[in-house]
């Protein structure tokens, strides 16, 4: 793996698209980003745009690429969504997303503390507002939601003492294809105007991480001025 020395290298999960693309855009400036997704061109055309950037292309719940030996920043932004009742979610519903959202993101963590560890690195995990409250049709995702959240506690207790710090993202509304899916399955006609820009949140990303090494924004809530 290639990495600019001259620059901290941050990696970003579900970077070819919303709000993983707005973070890995936010952090260009300052950072060699790592591209993070499944599609390649996709992940290639993010990489172009960038003054000093990479593709990383893998299944999150596969074999994961190789990392580099020190890495400054790893945001966690890939995720899937459902919505239905208990009633209507099977258990492979239930499987599949935690294997997303839970799953995927504590291991590649855990292959990744060694390099965080080095580079007395940061994890921002991109939670939900859901991971705050659930509400009816969301037991599923707001399940994986509320035990990223879980993780994300226990992680940042487990490397105080490495100097790896973890920092939690909880987004309401956003607009992105995620939100307009979530809307048509609420039967809700589609607002933009009501719901937060993805570069919102990597606005958000971009303080955490340019926060001092001596503290940590541990968890941040991001919720639209709109009803």
């Amino acid at each position: 793996m290639s990495q600019s020395p001259a620059r901290p290298t941050a990696l970003v999960t579900g970077a070819s698209r919303g709000i993983g693309e707005a973070i890995a855009r936010a952090l260009a400036d300052t950072h060699h980003v790592l591209v993070g997704g499944r599609d390649e061109a996709a992940v290639a055309a993010v990489v172009a745009s960038l003054p000093s950037a990479e593709p990383w292309v893998c299944e999150l719940t596969g074999d994961l690429a190789p990392l580099p030996e020190r890495l400054d920043v790893l945001v966690h932004s890939a995720g899937l969504e459902a919505f239905g009742t208990v009633e209507e979610t099977a258990r492979e519903e239930w499987e599949r997303l935690f294997d997303v959202n839970v799953f995927a993101v504590a291991e590649l963590t855990r292959q990744a503390l060694p390099a965080l560890r080095a580079a007395r690195g940061l994890v921002v995990a991109i939670n939900s507002g859901a991971g705050l409250t659930a509400g009816a049709g969301f037991s599923a995702y707001a399940g994986s939601k509320f035990a990223l959240r879980a993780l994300t506690d226990a992680l940042r207790e487990e490397e105080r003492g490495n100097g790896v710090r973890v920092s939690s993202v909880h987004p309401g509304r956003v607009d992105t294809a995620m939100q307009e899916r979530l809307t048509e399955a609420y039967g809700q006609e589609y607002d933009a105007g009501r719901h937060l820009a993805p570069e919102d949140i990597a606005a958000a990303v971009r303080t955490i991480v340019e926060m001092p090494e001596r503290g940590t924004i541990e968890s941040v809530s991001v919720r639209p001025t709109r009803k």
